[in-house]
Parts: structure tokens; sequence; C-alpha cells
């Protein structure tokens, strides 16, 4: 190679010709410089410096030192790089920098703080056993308010999405209340299936009236009736409802921040075309998710009877390890306080159990508690 650019190759030419590149034409043709070839050292070098510098191990052990005094002796308690730094001024000689004695506490295990433990976050859906495995699908829902059409209409939107496939719904409405959604729910899985699980915060128009006790919405009522159990998320916690809430996100900044319809039959019309859009492009995913269970029912159930199935509450418990439920308060276990829980309800059975749950471990979640359950004597009210 040097040989060739000596002879008037260029270093590009010759980085070609040889299939280098060009960084290592230009190292040998320095290590050559003007020397005869026969007289070159054409053997690799090492890459470390010539010249390393360590803090001398009586350095070393001098910094422990007063570390370990200062942390039993100190006024002030403390015995971190700076304080050490401070006490060496005092001797005569060359100091070491800060980020030198932090080294050496790290090097020498003398630092108190541990390093924060990454974990892996869990599965989608982990406090559902049938949903972490990938058997069931789930379909979370909420509501975004607030938003104004031109002239100052105000409107709410029904937002849903299911978990694994990313199977998206809107409905653009005057108003969501819980019959609006009720009818939603109707139209939408009677065109796409029902899953095995919806899930809903505490909002009232999901999980009903807030005076008495025991009392449930038609929300519930409905799923209920055609075989889908109700999740509700626990309140003011983060994560449970992150895809229907990245979904609000989208819906908002893609379409509603981009135009500003004049009605809401125009923005219902872009909305669906949005979330024609948006299933094409998850086409695969939706494919590869658990299957849906059809759902044949023409009219609407009939909701007035008595409910029968099974409700989930994800719950935190409080102070006591209690939590409330459908405006109840129930004991779980006095040692598991301010932890995660999943309450099961059994309308049919009459009972509430509560099962342990924590992030690091989704797959362990044993029995905690079981209680009876007193039904009220009407349950809408």
């Amino acid at each position: 190679m040097v040989a060739l650019v000596r002879s008037g190759a260029s270093q590009r030419a010759a980085a070609r010709q040889f299939r280098v590149g060009l960084a290592t034409i230009q190292l040998w043709v320095g290590r050559a410089a003007d020397r005869p070839l026969d007289e070159v050292d054409w053997s690799d070098r090492s890459s470390q410096p010539l010249r390393r510098t360590r803090t001398r191990p009586e350095l070393e052990d001098q910094i422990l030192d007063i570390r370990r005094r200062l942390r039993e002796e100190s006024i002030l308690g403390e015995y971190g790089p700076a304080a050490i730094r401070r006490e060496l001024e005092e001797q005569p000689g060359p100091l070491p920098a800060l980020r030198t004695i932090a080294r050496i506490l790290e090097r020498r295990g003398a630092l108190d703080a541990r390093q924060r433990v990454r974990r892996p976050a869990p599965p989608a859906g982990w406090y559902l056993p049938d949903v972490r495995e990938r058997a069931v699908e789930l379909d979370s829902f909420d509501v975004i308010s607030g938003l104004r059409l031109q002239g100052g209409i105000g409107f709410d939107v029904l937002t849903g999405i299911s978990l694994h496939g990313g199977l998206v719904a809107t409905w653009v409405q005057s108003a969501v209340s819980g019959v609006s959604t009720v009818g939603s729910l109707h139209e939408h899985w009677r065109s796409v299936g029902r899953p095995a699980y919806a899930q809903f915060d505490n909002d009232a128009r999901f999980i009903g009236g807030q005076v008495n006790p025991n009392s449930i919405g038609a929300v519930i009522r409905f799923c209920l009736a055609v075989g889908v159990v109700p999740v509700f998320a626990p309140p003011l916690e983060m994560g449970f409802q992150a895809a229907i809430e990245a979904y609000n996100g989208r819906w908002q900044r893609k379409l509603w921040a981009r135009f500003w319809d004049p009605s809401l039959a125009d923005l219902e019309a872009r909305s669906r075309a949005y979330v024609l859009a948006s299933r094409r492009r998850a086409a695969v995913r939706i494919e590869a998710a658990p299957g849906r269970r059809v759902l044949t029912l023409e009219p609407l159930p009939d909701l007035s009877g008595p409910p029968r199935g099974r409700l989930v509450f994800l719950r935190r418990t409080g102070d006591g390890g209690s939590v409330s439920i459908l405006r109840r308060t129930y004991p779980v276990d006095r040692r598991w306080l301010h932890r995660l829980v999943r309450g099961e309800l059994d309308l049919d059975a009459r009972r509430l159990r509560f099962y342990a749950l924590r992030r690091r471990e989704p797959t362990d979640q044993p029995l905690l508690a079981e209680v009876d359950f007193e039904p009220p004597a009407r349950w809408a009210r």
C-alpha cells in the first residue's frame, strides 16, 4: 500500500485497490514516513497509552480511611468526595480530583447508594392471567371531553382500542352517557366481535351512579348480558389505561388539531375515515390477536333483570389494608398495605375474591382474602 502511494497513486485509489479504509492507508503511510520500506516496523502496536497514571494504593487507602472517619465523626454528616477532598487539602502534595475520588470509592465498593435496577416492563394485560397469556382479548374505552366546534359547540368523543390487536373505534357525540355508550358498544361488538374483557376508568358514565352502594350502571349490565367481563382500572394509577390514552392523544394530534370542522357531521365523517385507515395499517396485528366472539343479538338485551356474571376491580389498598368497591369498603389484608389487588366479584356465588398484584412478578397472584357480597335490593336506581 505504501509502495503504491509512493509510486504516485492517490491514497483513495490505494484504499479502493486494497479494499481498506482511507484511515488505514493514512496510518501506514504516516508510519513509514520517508524511511526505506525495509527499515519500517510493520508490526501492530497496542492501542493503550504509553504512560498510564493511577492513584497510589497508599492514597486510595487514605481516602477510604478519611471517608470512614468522616462518616462516624463529621458534625455535618458529610463524607462524600467533596468532604474527603477538603480533608486532603490540609496535607502537602497534589490533590486528586473529585471525579478521581468518586471513582476510587466506586472501585473499592465504598458507596452507600445502590444503582437503580432497570426491570423489564410486565407483559400487556399482566393483571389478568388469560389476557397476559394472549388467550383472550381486552378492549379499553375512554371519553375525551372539553372539545368544541366552531361557534363554541361542545361535544364528547368515546374511544376504544383492543389491547393485543390495536383495533380502534371512535364515536363523536354531542354528549357521551351511559345509554349512548351501550349503543356504541353494541354496534362495535356486532361489527367486529366481542372480547372477553372490557376495561374502563371509574367515570360515572361507565361504573354507574355514585350515590347508593352497590348500584351499577347500564354499561356494566350490558357487558354482563353479552358475556363480557367489565374491568375497572384503579383510580389515579398510571399504565393500566396507557393504550387508550395513547390513542386519545393520537386522535387529537393527527385529526382534531389539524382540522377544525364546522359541524359534528363533518367531524364524524373525518373520524370514520381515520378509524378505517388506522385499522388497515394495523391489519397484520389485528389478524394475529386473540379471536373475538360473535355477537348475534340484533336488539339490545333486556337490562332490567338482576345481573349475572363476573366483575373485576383493580384497586390499591389503603392504610388499613382495605379497598373500596362500589362505594363499600372491604378488608383485604393488614400486611398488604398500599399495594395493588385484583378484586373479582362473582355475582352468582355472591363472593368477592382479592388477589395480590405485583408488576415485578406478574405471574404470582396469590389469593389474599375472600368475603361475602351482599347484593342490593335494587341494582339500578
